[in-house]
């Protein structure tokens, strides 16, 4: 097959996807990479390179905010395969826009607030402090910070928006636990569990490892895959009083711990690509989610990723 990487400079030397890259040229694939954030891109020729079939799709390891999702999205809307699904990817980036799609789906997700300046959250109840903070396009624990009382807002605040005082931010109450994260992996349907340390939790000695996946979990974790539409991706998930709680999805994420992970990533996009090929183009602004009655144990709106 012949593949386009779509890697931002964070992952320049991240095994993964260098080592997917690897891999699938050993196997005997094209695989092409592209730099978005280093590299001229002629946006008015994606649609020829699309009907010339460069590439029979495209995959994107990119930050939240990158120049690599709106590169995506366009060769997308020329009918080019993306993975994971674009639509998806949309949906789990902003972390805000995710809140909707969980809520809406009946997810078990703590409620969530959202504001531009982290003082606003001091309007929240003080009964639901301590509350986690983070940007609303944050990624791999980026600016995460626990907010034990109102009057700790304003300290820190600018830091928690990356140093800029812009773009969105969430508050979730802190979901009580032992300290350790669990981490379910998807590759194209099948899932492994990992154990960590949280990263509001530093001190806390976890040797990350692969651990056996409750049942219940792994219902929410595949139930996750069909909300949002995704294929590759990670569910960080807390074991609360009260029982599981999603406290964040990654499109594309390490996949640390899962066994022979490359191989089995490797595999998956070629899956993913080939199955692809038979979609129709994705619209310019699709509706993502499924909505569904809210469960029960979901008791207000939710966000993916700010919790633990």
């Amino acid at each position: 097959m012949r593949l386009c990487f779509l890697v931002e400079e964070q992952y320049r030397h991240d095994g993964m996807p260098q080592d997917v890259i690897g891999q699938l040229r050993a196997w005997g694939h094209r695989v092409d990479v592209l730099w978005p954030g280093r590299s001229l891109i002629r946006m008015s020729e994606l649609s020829g390179a699309v009907a010339e079939g460069d590439h029979d799709a495209w995959v994107l390891k990119t930050v939240s905010g990158g120049p690599g999702l709106t590169l995506l999205e366009a060769a997308a809307t020329t009918g080019l395969t993306t993975v994971n699904d674009v639509r998806a990817i949309r949906g789990v980036r902003d972390k805000a826009l995710a809140a909707v799609i969980a809520r809406a789906s009946g997810l078990p997700v703590p409620m969530t607030y959202a504001a531009v300046r982290a003082e606003e959250f001091a309007e929240v109840p003080e009964a639901e402090f301590p509350l986690v903070v983070k940007p609303a396009d944050g990624s791999s624990g980026r600016a995460v910070r626990l907010v034990e009382r109102p009057d700790e807002l304003a300290a820190g605040a600018r830091a928690t928006a990356d140093g800029t005082g812009d773009g969105m931010l969430i508050a979730q109450p802190y979901v009580p636990n032992s300290g350790t994260d669990l981490k379910v992996y998807c590759v194209a349907g099948d899932l492994y569990a990992t154990e960590r340390c949280s990263p509001l939790h530093p001190g806390r000695a976890v040797a990350e490892r692969q651990v056996p996946l409750p049942a219940e979990v792994a219902r929410i974790a595949a139930e996750i895959g069909e909300v949002f539409g995704l294929d590759l991706y990670g569910v960080d998930v807390l074991l609360g009083p009260d029982g599981p709680v999603v406290v964040d999805i990654n499109d594309f994420p390490s996949f640390r711990q899962v066994p022979d992970a490359v191989a089995r990533v490797s595999a998956a996009v070629l899956r993913l690509a080939r199955r692809g090929t038979d979609r129709a183009p994705v619209p310019a602004l699709p509706f993502i989610g499924h909505q569904r009655p809210p469960r029960p144990a979901a008791e207000a709106v939710g966000a993916v990723g700010g919790a633990r």
